[in-house]
């Protein structure tokens, strides 16, 4: 997690994308949450690599994320952006025995339990445009007979989603190392997937685990988009309701996520919008939007939108993508 975000700015102008709240919890928490579910066993340790200019209050609620799934956490810095090879490298440290390599800009659901008996899992999902992906080809016997980074031309729609399984972590880190030594890179950068080629010609077989659902987080539509799909998914749940939410002469129309201490007056919310903590929304109509703590909304027609924490909006119908700490009146 340790890439700027650049598709997500302004939001990732002041926090990292991995940490951006959908639903009222930082993408990079329901990833691991997802991932400890599946796994089948008790993860021991969690390692962050991320920017060296993150800060210590980030390092502070990473490693809080761990420790909530009875891991240790360990932080890990990627001084230059070099490509997957090289980022997981980074944290070579704790590259041993079984291992489970993830992206922190996509969420996933999935109804099953890894087999870690497995030499190797690489997790897939069925797209109509696989060009700006990894992807993935299989043989008649389910078995991954070729990996492609972005392909030209089509030679498979099963899209690598950034989530692997190694039985063996050991053997990756040394195939990983192996680039790194040559200076084996694919369009500049160290890829893991000529490390995951280097392993398949070795004999290591790579099944693909398929997901029910795969949910982008790569820039505002997408996020907005997954928001909703996961408020869908946590339908009911309490822990879409915070404490000492006021409402007056309001609407809430469900599935919505509402945060510690809002206030909403004279409005219509939902379906699928995210408020955060500390909020004040007033004559607002608001729907399938994510709204970051502390913002004021006053006058309003917002769907479609995100707008970052502490910022405060007037005027009328809007589809944006708005930064932390910024004022507006329209």
């Amino acid at each position: 997690m340790a890439g700027k975000g650049k598709r997500m700015r302004p939001h990732t102008l002041t926090v990292p994308k991995p940490l951006i709240n959908i639903a009222g919890k930082p993408i990079v928490q329901r990833l691991v949450e997802d991932i400890t579910k599946v796994c089948g066993e008790k993860v021991e340790e969690i390692a962050f690599i991320i920017g060296p200019d993150f800060g210590k209050e980030v390092e502070e609620n990473l490693i809080k994320i761990a420790n909530e799934q009875g891991a240790k956490g360990i932080i890990f810095y990627q001084e230059k952006a070099l490509g997957t090879a090289h980022a997981i490298m980074c944290a070579k440290d704790s590259i041993s025995g079984k291992t489970v390599v993830a992206f922190a800009d996509t969420l996933f659901k999935a109804d099953f339990i890894m087999d870690t008996n497995q030499e190797g899992v690489i997790w897939v999902q069925g797209i109509e445009d696989p060009s700006q992906f990894g992807v993935v080809k299989l043989n008649d016997a389910g078995v991954i007979t070729d990996f492609v980074e972005k392909p030209a031309t089509f030679v498979s729609n099963l899209a690598i989603i950034g989530i692997y399984y190694f039985k063996d972590g050991d053997n990756l880190k040394k195939e990983l190392q192996y680039l790194l030594d040559n200076n084996i890179t694919e369009k500049g950068e160290f890829q893991l997937t000529n490390a995951l080629e280097n392993m398949r010609q070795k004999g290591i077989a790579f099944t693909p685990g398929k997901v029910t659902e795969w949910l982008d987080c790569g820039n505002k539509d997408a996020t907005v988009y997954t928001n909703q799909r996961v408020l869908e998914f946590d339908k009911g749940k309490a822990s879409l309701k915070g404490k000492n939410i006021v409402t007056e002469n309001s609407l809430i129309i469900e599935p919505c996520f509402i945060g510690d201490n809002v206030v909403i007056k004279n409005s219509i919310v939902g379906p699928h919008a995210s408020i955060g903590a500390g909020c004040n929304i007033k004559d607002v109509i608001l729907k399938n939007s994510v709204i970051q703590a502390n913002t004021k909304l006053n006058c309003i027609n917002i769907s479609n939108s995100m707008i970052g924490e502490g910022a405060d909006v007037k005027g009328k119908a809007l589809d944006i993508s708005m930064s932390d700490y910024t004022a507006i009146s329209i």
